[in-house]
């Protein structure tokens, strides 16, 4: 360069520096009108290496700056070859420690990028690295500078980067004339490109300042915004990132990413519904082409009948054979998988803008191409059934919709089950009759459970869907990993979410029993478990599905689950005692009652713990007596002539002999009488105990409730029930003088007259006025049938000796003495003593203190015991204890 031209350069005022760069343009502009191409090269050479570059120089590197901008303004359309050697100086520039060359190297390289336009492209990953820099720059100035350079490259992008191709990369003799040329086999590398480009986002995609950020969304708006580049193919490489934007303090940029993340995904239904449009046009045309074809054969087109005329105009083969025009974006491949790993990894995200925004595009998905969501199932589920339990009533409500959606997806699956089954949500969820629940086989889960086989056997045929994946296999879901997702759920501290866990469990078992549950993995303890949880709501839920397993199982999976069920009781009494009603009544709501009490009956037969099994009977027949759930279970108690009622008793018997009163109880419920009349002459030689007192007490207040109704009237039929008077006379003996004591009495009192009238002759059983219903003789002939009476009582009796055996020494004792007020002169001790008859006095008198065929004798009243003597305190206890209960028996 002159060596003018150099001074002025390197002065420190930029007008001076705008002279010499003024005159250095007109210089090499002289040099290219005559192609002193060496000259021109070697002062590039020498901007670049003695100003550009000149580290320590800030006001030769200004120098420099213009200079090279200066030339490259005077290279004009010689610039391309040119650009390698003076783009490198200035974006080494752009990181200069002075705000003054960066602002200048911003300047340099808008006018250079003006020129060169399509050319500048080249260089576009280097030029955006910088600029992303930049906007974040602290200098003001700057900023404002690198934001024009900014709007020029994008404008430069908006018009060439889908189709420029650079001059150095062109053949020879190639010209923009050339671009629509016949040889297309030649593809031309274009200047951008988006695969170089995309790794350099996705470094930069995780910027946390708010400058940049809004940054790359404004660059991602405007390059989705290019049809022909098509970025959402690219769209999981920084779809992470843009998903964090969301949660950034800047309104602004929210904003802006909202917008950008709306455009994507408007822009994927709208590639859904081409390319579904385009497959169902093509389905259209072969179904076409088939009748075209059976036509040529000879055969009668399918809607026609014969003799039919066929109009040349009913089937065009023009229409046939032509090609379907291209539309834009029919080719555009969008991975959805990749895109549902991030949605998926992001639910887990405490952001909560991202996590709305993820729910959001599952759901849109699961309308788009839900056999694409189908294998992310158990992931969306372990992350989705806690969010419906937020604090934030937004993410409840989205969460809610995904769920819907997605079980709705998975019934709807062809699997097991038929088509015609209803997901859960839009199921009725009233309980079936309870005739329908006795065998379970009339239920609809039953009907569907069997249709398995038939629907395996019929030959499939392929039913016509507008759906294209329909015609690729059908996906299919692993059961496995959402069994164990949901399971994990089992675990969480909110109510909602682990009764949405259970009720997805019972949808998936309904769905395929065989794929969901099996006894010997992991879930079926889980589900035990979960019995104890505080919510009432999920352990109906868990109760639920529970029984729906031991339906559609075999009977020794059924067996299982109640001796695990028997074994939790067990352990865990607290549960026995706050949830044991709940859960029995809930499996007799949705199993066979008779079959629960059955195996129930044999496995506490079985019961090594007789203490236990004497509390497990005792709850079981509070149910049988009190329990809506098991009224035909009581009416086919109280018919013993047919032989299932027969079965059923004796089956009971059998185990309800651990607990002595419960045993009394059921021979009243199925009447019984006489043998109930025998059980009370063992009672007379077993150790009373308080609890054996306080079960008395309860069963005189049962009663009174409507349940025993039929009872009650029999009291007035005394020829043909005289072993029920005997039975509640006992009772009445063996209860010390409590408010359950003058109930009894008050009761056979009143019909106290008519028991005189057993002392007159009654016809027999063989005259004809004799009733075919008569009591007395139900036990007789029937020591050859099913139910053997003296067997049951031995049974009995061996089973109420061994424990006693069992009980520690002088506890029965005890426990009277406590319960009579210990050595205190209280009126209720004697009582209760005369009543109970631990070994020898009054008490053994008892079994001809009711005679047959004689009226019993009169009890004399007793006096109330004096003001100055209140009643001991456990005896004050056992009368309000009588009394509550008696209050729960009435209502019931």
């Amino acid at each position: 360069m002159d060596p003018a031209i150099q001074r002025a350069l390197n002065d420190k005022l930029y007008d001076k520096r705008k002279v010499g760069a003024l005159e250095l343009e007109r210089v090499i502009r002289d040099l290219v009108a005559q192609k002193d191409y060496a000259k021109v090269e070697t002062i590039l050479d020498q901007l670049c290496n003695e100003f550009a570059y000149a580290v320590h120089q800030p006001h030769a590197r200004n120098g420099g700056l213009i200079g090279l901008a200066a030339a490259a303004i005077a290279l004009g359309p010689e610039l391309a070859r040119y650009l390698e050697v003076i783009v490198p100086p200035v974006l080494a520039c752009f990181a200069d420690q002075d705000a003054r060359v960066r602002y200048y190297a911003c300047e340099a390289m808008y006018n250079i990028a003006k020129v060169a336009k399509g050319e500048i492209l080249v260089y576009f990953n280097n030029i955006f690295d910088a600029l992303c820099k930049l906007g974040a720059d602290s200098e003001l100035s700057v900023k404002n500078g690198a934001e024009l350079l900014d709007r020029l490259i994008k404008d430069i992008v908006s018009e060439s980067a889908a189709t420029y191709v650079s001059v150095l990369e062109q053949p020879a003799g190639y010209s923009e004339d050339d671009k629509d040329g016949t040889d297309e086999s030649v593809e031309l590398p274009t200047a951008f490109s988006l695969k170089r480009f995309i790794p350099l986002l996705r470094n930069r995609i995780y910027a946390i300042n708010p400058f940049t950020r809004t940054f790359l969304v404004g660059w991602i708006t405007l390059l989705d915004s290019i049809p022909d580049l098509e970025l959402v193919t690219y769209l999981p490489e920084f779809l992470g990132g843009l998903l964090r934007f969301l949660s950034d303090a800047n309104r602004d940029v929210h904003v802006a990413t909202q917008g950008c993340l709306d455009k994507f995904l408007n822009e994927i239904k709208r590639i859904a519904r081409i390319k579904k449009g385009i497959a169902e046009s093509k389905k259209s045309k072969e179904g076409k082409r088939k009748r075209v074809d059976s036509f040529d054969s000879g055969s009668v087109p399918p809607q026609l009948e014969e003799g039919d005329e066929v109009d040349s105009e009913t089937i065009d083969d023009d229409e046939i054979d032509s090609e379907d025009d291209w539309v834009p974006g029919q080719d555009v491949q969008v991975n959805y998988k990749a895109i549902l790993e991030i949605l998926t990894a992001t639910l887990d995200s405490p952001q909560e803008h991202g996590l709305l925004e993820s729910l959001r595009w599952i759901v849109e998905f699961l309308e788009i191409c839900p056999e694409e969501v189908l294998p992310f199932t158990p992931k969306i589920l372990a992350h989705l059934l806690p969010a419906m339990a937020s604090g934030v009533e937004s993410i409840r409500h989205a969460a809610g919709r995904v769920n819907t959606s997605l079980m709705d997806y998975v019934v709807s699956l062809s699997d097991e089950t038929d088509d015609r089954m209803l997901p859960p949500s839009r199921a009725p969820t009233a309980p079936s009759p309870a005739g329908d629940r006795q065998d379970g086989t009339t239920s609809a889960r039953a009907s569907i459970s069997g249709s398995r086989e038939e629907v395996r056997s019929l030959p499939r045929t392929p039913t016509p869907s507008l759906h294209p994946p329909q015609a690729q296999p059908q996906p299919d879901l692993d059961y496995a990993a959402a069994v164990n997702s949901l399971t994990l759920l089992f675990l969480n501290d909110h109510e909602a979410t682990r009764v949405a866990a259970l009720t997805w469990l019972i949808m998936l078992h309904r769905k395929a029993p065989k794929k969901v549950l099996a006894f010997n993995d992991g879930t079926f303890p889980a589900l035990l478990k979960t019995l104890s949880d505080p919510a009432e709501a999920v352990v109906t839920k868990d109760l639920q599905l529970l029984s729906q397993i031991s339906k559609n199982s075999e009977d020794d999976y059924f067996s299982n689950f109640m001796v695990n069920l028997l074994q939790l009781f067990s352990t865990d009494r607290k549960l026995l005692e706050t949830r044991g009603n709940l859960i029995i009544r809930q499996l007799c709501t949705n199993l066979s009652p008779e079959r629960i009490y059955r195996t129930l009956a044999d496995c506490i037969e079985k019961e090594e713990d007789l203490e236990f099994a004497s509390i497990m009977v005792q709850n079981l027949n509070n149910n049988l007596i009190t329990a809506p759930e098991l009224a035909e279970l009581r009416k086919r108690l109280r018919n013993l002539e047919t032989k299932e009622g027969q079965t059923f008793f004796v089956a009971l018997f059998r185990s309800w002999c651990y607990n002595a009163v419960a045993t009394f109880s059921l021979c009243l419920l199925a009447q019984a009488y006489e043998q109930a009349y025998n059980l009370l002459q063992i009672f007379a030689e077993l150790e009373m105990t308080v609890n054996i007192l306080i079960q008395i007490d309860k069963l005189v207040q049962l009663l009174e409730s409507p349940v025993f109704t039929y009872l009650r009237l029999q009291l007035l039929e005394p020829e043909r029930y005289p072993h029920l008077y005997k039975c509640l006379y006992g009772l009445l003996m063996l209860l010390p003088q409590s408010s359950a004591f003058a109930a009894l009495k008050n009761r056979l009192n009143s019909v106290s007259s008519i028991g005189y009238l057993h002392i007159t002759p009654r016809p027999n059983a063989s005259t004809p006025s004799a009733s075919n219903f008569d009591r007395p003789t139900r036990l007789k002939g029937r020591e050859d049938g099913i139910i053997r009476w003296n067997e049951l009582l031995e049974k009995f009796r061996s089973v109420q000796e061994r424990a006693r055996r069992l009980q520690r020494p002088g506890g029965g004792a005890g426990d009277l003495d406590d319960f009579a007020g210990g050595g205190g002169s209280s009126d209720l001790r004697g009582h209760a003593l005369e009543g109970v008859g631990g070994g020898t006095g009054p008490g053994r008198g008892m079994r001809g203190s009711v005679p047959a065929r004689e009226t019993p004798p009169p009890l004399p009243p007793k006096p109330e015991p004096p003001a100055s003597k209140p009643r001991s305190g456990l005896g004050r206890q056992f009368g309000r204890l009588g009394g509550a209960v008696s209050g729960r028996g009435k209502r019931s």
